[in-house]
């Protein structure tokens, strides 16, 4: 039986009812473009009524009636002005416009090359923070990331600045190993090339890693508002320290926070140990404390590496000797010894008959030695005196006599430093690029910081005693007589300096003397 062809109707009915659907369409997005201003404009309205509402209702009922006779006498001074329901009817569309703007919403979550790192950082601390007979692991192999991960912050190019991390209680978060694991691999899989912090929560079971700005290295050496027995030893992070100072950097006055170093007869970190590689900053460290120092005491400079690096001090007020030489330095240590010893004489002498200590024996007296390793081994060598025996005295009695000992190294020559130094030094800085391992042997503690491999000279840790670690920047105080040092830096240094002082031979004593005489050490060559 031959077939009926198809209603007409039924056989491009699709094609219609397609076409019918793209005019219906267009006709919508042209009409909604035509109305746009309609559509803005009734938003606002609509926007503005819910505040009025809202304000409404949040006025106390006392205070309805005034606030409506008010808005009544204003409405009546918009009738009554010339142009007044015109310039209004303006003036109200005018903000319901801006109102109903449509606005670019925020992104409130990340995107999705951020959750992929999310999603990876969660499986590899898996197998950290999870055991098998936990019914109910936080962390599991295609878990939910986000119920451990929260407060997360990226940066421009999509790596972590800031992450809440939320594990089981039964980490033993309590031993160093497990921590540093988990810091070690948050540390890898975050980006290297930075500094992170790690909080732990021991209570909360939470862990908080952020990213660190790189400390300025634009603070120069200059004039920093301290007290008598204060040294400003660098700068480190906002909010590490309760203090600022007003410091200058590129002619604009800002306050910095410091870390401030206290020596003298009550402090329970008399001496210092600076410990770093070539290059690191120690002795800019070194020159930063003597140009500091000079301003309320005097200064003896014994320089171990024969490098010339503290020749803008020679010869200056309140300098008492530079020595790069052993003789040089055997001299002037062993006067410093027995100086530190007429102090405590005559200090104890003046105690007992009643009477204040004298003058001589409170100006601060500061021993400054650079490398005393080098000099160690020439004295071994040569048969003679090891200079660190001579600080013996210092190191022991100098905080009752005014006596501060500041002694820089490099890391490999630690095992040479004797272990009287290593005891009376309770301040300690270690700067340069180091590991953890070293530096939790020069401060006793690891930081909570991951250091890195570059650094600027100068960059580095303190500890102060006992107190936490905190990051260091020392204030660039370079060798202004060296000639790849700046202008801006070279001024800086130069203007620190005392006026120079020509003493006459009658006034340089013996450089070993008795116990109770007083005197400069000599300049001996070497």
């Amino acid at each position: 039986m031959a077939r009926r062809p198809l209603p007409r109707i039924l056989s491009n009915g699709t094609e219609r009812i397609a076409r019918s659907r793209e005019l219906a369409r267009t006709a919508a997005d042209n009409a909604t473009d035509v109305l746009q201003p309609l559509i803005t404009i009734s938003r606002g309205l609509r926007l503005l009524a819910a505040a009025g509402r809202r304000k409404w209702a949040d006025t106390p009922k006392d205070r309805r009636g005034p606030t409506l006779f008010l808005a009544a006498a204003c409405v009546l001074v918009v009738t009554l002005v010339p142009y007044g329901p015109l310039l209004g009817l303006i003036a109200t569309m005018g903000l319901a416009g801006w109102m109903g703007r449509e606005r670019t919403p925020v992104r409130t979550g990340p995107n999705e090359a951020e959750v992929a790192r999310l999603k990876a950082l969660y499986e590899a601390l898996v197998p950290y923070f999870s055991v098998p007979e936990d019914p109910s692991p936080l962390f599991a192999h295609g878990g939910e990331w986000a119920k451990a991960f929260s407060d997360h912050q990226f940066d421009g190019s999509g790596r972590l600045t800031r992450l809440r991390v939320r594990y089981p209680a039964y980490f033993t978060d309590g031993e160093a190993d497990a921590r540093a694991r988990i810091e070690q691999l948050l540390h890898a899989k975050s980006g290297r090339g930075r500094e992170y912090r790690f909080d732990w929560d021991e209570e909360s079971n939470e862990l908080v890693m952020s990213v660190l700005p790189a400390l300025p290295t634009t603070i120069a050496a200059q004039p920093f508002v301290t007290a008598p027995g204060e040294t400003v030893l660098g700068f480190t992070d906002a909010g590490a320290v309760q203090r600022t100072v007003p410091v200058v950097i590129g002619g604009e006055t800002k306050d910095a926070p410091p870390v401030v170093w206290r020596t003298g007869p009550r402090s329970t970190e008399p001496h210092l140990l600076a410990v770093g590689q070539p290059g690191s900053g120690t002795t800019t460290l070194l020159r930063s404390i003597a140009l500091q120092a000079l301003a309320h005491g005097d200064v003896l400079i014994v320089e171990g590496s024969g490098t010339g690096e503290y020749a803008c001090l020679t010869g200056r007020t309140g300098v008492l000797a530079v020595e790069c030489g052993l003789a040089g330095a055997l001299a002037s240590l062993e006067w410093a010894a027995h100086e530190t010893e007429r102090r405590l004489i005559a200090a104890n002498r003046a105690r007992q008959a009643g009477h204040p200590a004298p003058e001589d024996t409170r100006r601060p007296l500061w021993i400054l030695v650079d490398r005393p390793s080098v000099f160690s081994h020439l004295a071994a060598a040569d048969g003679r005196t090891d200079p660190q025996q001579l600080l013996q005295v210092p190191l022991r009695h100098g905080r009752a006599a005014s006596v501060t000992v500041v002694v820089t190294d490099q890391y490999d020559s630690l095992e040479f430093l004797s272990e009287t130094v290593r005891t009376h030094t309770r301040a300690r800085v270690v700067l340069g690029p180091s590991t953890l391992g070293q530096v939790e042997t020069v401060l006793g503690v690891p930081p909570h910081t991951t250091p890195t491999s570059d650094v600027p000279p100068g960059r580095g840790y303190v500890r102060l005693g006992t107190a936490a670690v905190l990051r260091l920047q020392v204030p660039a105080t370079p060798d202004p007589y060296d000639e790849t040092t700046s202008e801006p830096h070279r001024q800086a240094v130069l203007a620190l300096l005392p006026e120079r002082s020509a003493p006459s031979a009658e006034d340089i004593p013996d450089p070993t003397p008795a116990p109770e005489a007083t005197g400069t050490p000599v300049p001996a060559e070497g």
